[in-house]
């Protein structure tokens, strides 16, 4: 089955949505065809099967095991619901450390059924995604790749997340504030391009959160992936009775 563009929606998003329906009637452990299957399955190069492999593996669908292939996750993270959200920025200057952000990619683009279902809106909208490194006194802590709705915040550029923080916009530009975010953490291992950002070996423990950030009006305007060093990063939830 030849996989075709829809709605202008890259391909590589296109065969995550396939692999995503297909691993619900998978059970944990359970193995993925090979690259080169699904090239010739779907008709795809090598480049497209990667792009969508990569996508699947930094949300915590699939793992993969050098020399053995790539497998369905197990997954048992926990999730709460947090009564605030966490900036980066603030925590670091907290404890008296230099926060540094750096937008390594800033992409407008179509948005795939998994990240459309995540921020609640239609497939195929346009979203905007950047990758950021953040930075504590020179030293790398978490690797994040973002999404929010392109409609909603049009204005947005790689120059404004350079200059500001990311809810500094939501509430300065669009006076959108952060009413509650829900996260979802889980361990897991540096892959390469991870460990090329965060300055360490591949396949050492790391912290992989996932955050869904609402306003004021219970509207998702973010969802986010991010990898947390392990050597560097804690992570402490309060929970009240």
């Amino acid at each position: 089955m030849k996989l075709e563009k829809k709605n202008k929606i890259p391909l590589y998003s296109l065969l995550v949505d396939i692999l995503v329906s297909e691993m619900e009637l998978m059970k944990p452990g359970d193995r993925l065809p090979s690259e080169r299957q699904l090239c010739r399955l779907y008709g795809l190069s090598r480049t497209t099967v990667r792009q969508a492999i990569s996508e699947l593996e930094l949300n915590g669908y699939i793992e993969r095991i050098h020399g053995k292939g790539t497998f369905v996750a197990t997954r048992d993270s926990k999730k709460h619901n947090l009564s605030d959200y966490y900036s980066f920025t603030e925590q670091m200057k907290s404890i008296g450390k230099k926060p540094k952000t750096t937008v390594l990619e800033f992409h407008i683009e179509r948005s795939n059924k998994f990240v459309s279902d995540k921020l609640k809106i239609k497939e195929g909208d346009k979203v905007i995604r950047f990758i950021r490194i953040r930075e504590a006194d020179g030293t790398p802590m978490m690797l994040e790749t973002t999404f929010i709705p392109y409609n909603d915040f049009s204005k947005i550029t790689k120059d404004t997340l350079n200059e500001l923080p990311l809810y500094d916009i939501f509430e300065k530009m669009y006076n959108r504030k952060i009413h509650h975010v829900e996260e979802d953490f889980s361990a897991s291992i540096v892959g390469k391009e991870e460990a090329f950002y965060l300055k360490v070996s591949q396949g050492v423990p790391c912290l992989r959160i996932r955050r869904l950030s609402y306003d004021n009006k219970g509207k998702i305007i973010e969802y986010t992936i991010s990898f947390a060093r392990g050597d560097q990063f804690a992570y402490k939830v309060s929970y009240n009775s």
